[in-house]
């Protein structure tokens, strides 16, 4: 009797289903997992962790930046961490309260807790209208998701509903990943 059996049948003898004692390792959506950040020439830039916690209502979660990655910039009048590569890539979090919850077909809050801004180095201020939204789904197991645009303009003022995330699906467009510095995200 290997290990994952012996278990498995511990599991149930305490009233556990053997299907949630085998799932939980792999469930994409519990416990805490990586935030890579990829690029089109084999970049791979760990920014942090989230942590899944299942509920009986919902799937909450909670983000950490690892900010060590990240360069100080004074863009527009305001502070910003920045990725520095061929754009910076400059990490906007929501600013407004939201459930931070998410589904095995909706990371929308996620996404808005990992908005971007991008610009070249040399131009100058912040150009909030380069504002990046990574949509995502779970492929093999792997939360991944490739960048949108949005106008971070938006977010100037409070959404008038907080449970409804401001970026929809039509406040975003598709762009070609490949001019972008950092167009990929996967956690695992």
């Amino acid at each position: 009797m290997n290990l994952l059996t012996l278990a498995a049948l511990l599991l149930e003898l305490m009233g556990v289903s053997h299907s949630i004692a085998v799932a939980q390792p792999d469930n994409p959506l519990s416990g805490e997992k990586r935030i890579i950040l990829k690029g089109n020439k084999g970049e791979q830039l760990d920014i942090g962790s989230v942590t899944f916690m299942p509920g009986a209502d919902a799937i909450h979660y909670t983000l950490t930046i690892d900010h060590s990655h990240f360069t100080d910039y004074f863009l527009s009048m305001k502070e910003m961490k920045c990725l520095e590569g061929p754009e910076l890539w400059c990490h906007l979090p929501y600013p407004y309260e939201q459930p931070r919850t998410v589904s095995t077909d909706d990371f929308s809050w996620l996404a808005h807790d990992l908005l971007f801004m991008y610009k070249k180095k040399g131009e100058f201020g912040a150009n909030f209208w380069n504002g990046i939204y990574y949509k995502m789904t779970i492929e093999n197991g792997r939360i991944t998701g490739v960048a949108q645009a949005v106008d971070l303009n938006q977010l100037a003022a409070p959404p008038d509903d907080l449970t409804l995330p401001p970026f929809g699906e039509f406040e975003r467009t598709d762009i070609e990943p490949q001019p972008r510095f950092l167009p990929f995200v996967e956690i695992r």
